[in-house]
């Protein structure tokens, strides 16, 4: 969605509303991911809980996006199928993360590897930049998997569920990153001057009902 919005070059005033909610949900994504990384009793009710608020919100603004025709075509009709899969997802995560104990870390041993898994297939179905992505991810899902098996069965599972949590605070992190490149030039495009009225319009009367340039 933040690569469609760069690519369709939003004006500046769009734009320049829209760079700080990237720029705050970059960061915030990334002080969730630290957080979560260093805080071994919470930090896997963090990272399930701050994941499953982040696709519910994404959820409802495919579902938005589609009903409302701001999505057409393909588009539209890919958001209506993702957006209640996301919603879904996010409210399961959420309702894991607030029930105390140690369930919000095995689902993230769980949901870690598969999320990955899932992603690189995602990747490589697209081709192209994308499908090169796609096979480096699927490597790296592999040995996360392996690693976390193997640590699961040499050690235990409760230290091979705060693996999964390191891996998913490296996750979230990575999530954010794209929010802050596209904050980047979302407020580049934001500083843009606006366009100077065409030269058929100079000097006419629109301001005041009428233009100096009609018949």
């Amino acid at each position: 969605m933040t690569s469609a919005l760069l690519a369709a070059q939003p004006s500046p005033d769009v734009a320049r509303r829209t760079w700080p909610r990237y720029a705050a949900l970059g960061v915030a994504l990334i002080a969730v991911a630290i957080v979560g990384a260093l805080w071994p009793a919470g930090g896997a009710r963090l990272l399930l809980g701050a994941a499953g608020v982040f696709l519910v919100g994404r959820g409802v603004v495919l579902l938005r996006g589609a009903r409302t025709g701001a999505l057409d075509g393909e588009l539209a009709e890919r958001a209506g199928r993702l957006g209640p899969v996301a919603a879904g997802a996010g409210a399961l995560a959420l309702v894991a993360a607030l029930v105390p104990g140690a369930l919000a870390g095995w689902v993230l041993l769980v949901a870690a590897p598969l999320l990955l898994i899932g992603a690189a297939l995602v990747l490589l179905a697209r081709g192209g930049t994308a499908r090169r992505g796609g096979w480096a991810l699927l490597v790296w899902a592999v040995l996360v998997t392996a690693v976390l098996v193997v640590t699961g069965v040499v050690q235990d599972w409760d230290r091979a569920a705060d693996v999964a949590r390191i891996v998913a605070a490296f996750a979230v992190a990575v999530l954010g990153v794209p929010m802050l490149v596209a904050a980047a030039g979302l407020r580049t495009i934001a500083a843009q001057p606006a366009p100077a009225p065409s030269a058929g319009c100079a000097g006419c009367a629109c301001g005041t009902g009428g233009c100096g340039t009609g018949g």
